[in-house]
């Protein structure tokens, strides 16, 4: 199993989930986080006074399938959420040894 961990910008969340669904992965856990990469934020101005944005909103996204469908739902979510400008994101990949379902006692991929 894969956990695919993706951080993306807030405004493309409803994009990236009617993706996902579209993939047939309705279930997904969702955090807001703030961070910043390799541009350290932003510059704005308000009210003629210019000030800088260290950390900027994001949302970060798990979800956890089996090896043989990572690859496409990244795919899908990294179409759904590029803009082509600087702070779309980055989607991680790591492997998962277990899964249990608590309700059940599931383990593996039936725990998915």
């Amino acid at each position: 199993m894969k956990q695919i961990t993706a951080i993306i910008r807030p405004e493309k969340f409803e994009a990236v989930k009617a993706a996902m669904e579209k993939c047939g992965y309705p279930g997904v856990m969702i955090h807001d986080i703030e961070g910043h990469g390799k541009q350290k934020g932003v510059e704005q101005v308000w009210r003629g006074e210019r000030f800088r944005m260290d950390l900027l909103p994001k949302m970060k996204l798990q979800i956890v399938v089996p090896d043989s469908e990572a690859e496409k739902l990244v795919q899908e979510i990294a179409k759904a959420a590029k803009t082509g400008n600087v702070g779309d994101g980055k989607i991680f990949i790591s492997t998962v040894d277990e899964a249990v379902r608590i309700r059940t006692g599931e383990r593996g991929e039936k725990a998915l």
